[in-house]
């Protein structure tokens, strides 16, 4: 993840930023991602974390039903004027999303760890996404190689899987999906 000073991309001073002001963003091979009115700069991803990204993309597909897609970033996740995601990987009703967007969140986020992004995918975005109400999240660990599964209740995130290596993980909402976390990084 970068800071960049809000000048050096002619961004206002002084105020929260938009989804007007995140629509003026480069295409410079950045992801740009809102939090509350914070921007967050992330580089492009390392060849690692595409594959782990495009092997459980094919095996979401494949488990997906016929109402909901699977969607690859960059897609916008707009769930204000001033927070729009980008998980690496979505699962949402068909009908909820637009040609631009999904206006609300998720059934299902999926991030996918790199180094320069691991705090900020364990910590910020998964606090916004349970503020928003995005019923599950799991973030891929490459480097371990792990999946690391949570489902919303009460308002909070609990863990419901954590399989790491060789072990297989299988969950059955909010699709079926039985995967090996060391095989996606191949």
């Amino acid at each position: 993840m970068t800071a960049m000073p809000t000048e050096a991309l002619g961004l206002p001073r002084g105020r929260d930023l938009t989804r007007d002001d995140l629509d003026a963003m480069p295409d410079d091979g950045y992801r740009y991602e809102l939090i509350d009115g914070i921007l967050i700069v992330s580089p492009a991803p390392r060849r690692v974390h595409q594959r782990a990204v495009g092997n459980l993309y094919l095996a979401l597909r494949q488990s997906c039903p016929a109402d909901l897609e699977v969607l690859l970033a960059p897609f916008d996740v707009a769930l204000s004027d001033d927070t729009v995601m980008q998980p690496d990987l979505l699962v949402a009703s068909r009908s909820a999303t637009t040609e631009r967007d999904l206006p609300s969140a998720p059934l299902l986020a999926i991030e996918v760890l790199s180094p320069s992004t691991r705090s900020f995918d364990l910590l910020l975005k998964k606090d916004r996404l349970r503020r928003a109400g995005c019923p599950h999240y799991w973030v891929v660990d490459p480097g371990e190689p792990s999946i690391l599964a949570w489902e919303l209740a009460d308002g909070e995130y609990r863990e419901t899987a954590h399989v790491i290596g060789d072990d297989t993980f299988t969950v059955e909402q909010p699709l079926p999906l039985s995967v090996v976390p060391a095989e996606l990084g191949n």
